[in-house]
């Protein structure tokens, strides 16, 4: 008896012990991606999908609050194991990592003033100011343009502080992605601005993994297909605020 109490005294302790699934998020990404209070994320679709995947998994999820900029270092570091909203030609070597397969697609969109003639191209861009994410890389002939000067490129603190830019025309456009804007206009109607037709870029997006891992890679990336194929990522896309199931 005594035996087994201590084999079940050490297997409890090897449970107990299993490391948490550090998982990434930016506070820049907004809902319907993330909502964050007091730097702790509580809703949205990043948040569901930890939760899930921890569920999967039987891994306890703990969120990390991970800049745009730092994204490379809290993975070299192992201070985060994973973030996703993420694509390969946003990091300076995306060779290093393991990325997921593709999850979802998104698209880097322009707002615009009622007031303004309509964007449908760079080339409305020239001369103009242009709202933007400190960080962020935009499609390579947009970043282009920003280094010749050809449009001016102006960070907001945050999505509604450029709204409110916006709004009063001292922005001439805000660019960001689809799913946020459109989520932050459903909430303020009001506010006199519009979608431009042009499509600035689309693209995959994606978890991307570090090295130290609590789970084999070949497990997570199961998971997340499993998830993507069942139409259950599209769900909580849709639906970003509801309880994880």
């Amino acid at each position: 008896m005594r035996v087994l109490a201590i084999l079940l005294l050490g297997c409890w302790s090897g449970i107990s012990g299993a490391e948490a699934l550090r998982w990434g998020f930016s506070p820049a990404d907004g809902m319907p991606y993330v909502e964050v209070r007091n730097h702790q994320l509580r809703s949205g679709f990043t948040h569901r999908l930890g939760s899930r995947v921890g569920q999967r998994l039987d891994l306890d999820v703990r969120f990390v609050e991970t800049p745009n900029k730092r994204i490379e270092e809290f993975i070299q570091r192992g201070r985060i194991h994973l973030i996703c909203n993420a694509n390969p030609d946003w990091l300076a070597e995306p060779q290093r990592y393991h990325w997921s397969p593709r999850l979802y697609q998104e698209e880097d969109v322009l707002l615009q003033h009622d007031s303004d003639a309509p964007m449908t191209g760079l080339q409305d861009l020239h001369g103009k100011v242009l709202g933007t994410q400190l960080g962020y890389i935009y499609s390579l002939p947009l970043m282009e343009a920003f280094a010749r000067k050809l449009v001016t490129r102006q960070n907001v603190r945050d999505l509604d502080s450029g709204l409110y830019l916006l709004s009063r025309q001292r922005l001439d456009a805000l660019i960001d992605m689809r799913r946020p804007l459109a989520y932050r206009l459903a909430q303020h109607p009001e506010l006199p601005l519009h979608f431009s037709d042009w499509v600035v870029q689309r693209y995959d997006l994606h978890c991307i993994y570090g090295q130290h891992l609590p789970v084999a890679v070949e497990r997570l990336d199961e998971v997340l297909l499993e998830l993507r194929d069942s139409g259950a990522i599209a769900q909580m896309l849709d639906d970003p605020r509801a309880a994880p199931q």
